[in-house]
């Protein structure tokens, strides 16, 4: 895998060409989309139905191989709807799909091809049906969902909570609890004398966040030149 071996002005222009990308294309898809959210590669990301929200400083992350793809579809195109709220991680790969409703809390991170819904979406016994039996999906705030868990149908998930990597979770799971499995289940309850730090703690200053990551840019992208990179991308050589 290359390096980044743009000039910094390069990566700025990218930067701004995803936000106006994401404001153009994918803003007139979401019922609400907050203010401050931030998508990388947001043509890998697909909205299929409605209505979808996105609260604010909530950050996207699609890959060609691995989009990520919300979808509301009911058996009578009408009802449905996934709610994300503020401050949320959605990482490569992760599919939210519901047929009735999808609520996912505060500050939750959905790691790498998580996948969350609220239907069968085939009858058990009729597999003509479309839809299947639904019930509501309830995540709370601050839940980590580990890589390429699931989250069926009916469950809620109380706040603070870990879903492990790989676990497929059917029935709820308290608050403050660290799951896994197949089916998921409690392994452990988080220590209540050790603080806490949400992802909304950390954007609690989102210029001040901005202003640190463009600093951390420059420092690292002070010697790149636009014949260095050029070069990386028609000959590569070891250490690019």
């Amino acid at each position: 895998m290359l390096g980044d071996h743009r000039p910094y002005i390069l990566k700025r222009f990218d930067l701004k060409f995803q936000k106006w990308y994401s404001d153009y294309f994918l803003r007139p898809q979401f019922d609400r989309l907050g203010r401050g959210c931030t998508f990388m590669k947001p043509w890998h990301v697909e909205i299929f139905g409605g209505p979808v929200s996105l609260g604010d400083y909530s950050t996207v992350i699609a890959t060609s191989d691995r989009k990520v793809r919300l979808t509301v579809w009911s058996a009578l195109g009408e009802g449905g709807q996934i709610a994300i709220g503020d401050c949320c991680l959605i990482c490569p790969g992760v599919r939210i799909s519901a047929a009735t409703e999808i609520r996912i809390g505060e500050s939750c991170m959905l790691a790498y091809g998580a996948f969350v819904t609220d239907s069968d979406w085939h009858g058990v016994y009729d597999r003509s049906l479309p839809v299947g039996k639904t019930i509501p999906v309830d995540i709370g705030n601050n839940v980590w969902i580990g890589d390429s868990a699931i989250v069926g149908k009916g469950v809620r998930i109380g706040d603070n909570s870990i879903i492990g990597a790989g676990s497929v979770v059917v029935r709820d799971i308290p608050p403050n609890a660290i799951a896994a499995g197949n089916p998921a289940s409690v392994l452990k309850h988080l220590d209540p004398d050790i603080p806490l730090r949400t992802r909304a703690d950390w954007l609690a200053d989102p210029g001040a966040l901005a202003a640190q990551f463009a600093e951390i840019d420059r420092h690292f992208m002070k010697d790149n030149t636009w014949t260095g990179w050029l070069r990386s991308l028609v000959r590569p050589r070891r250490g690019d």
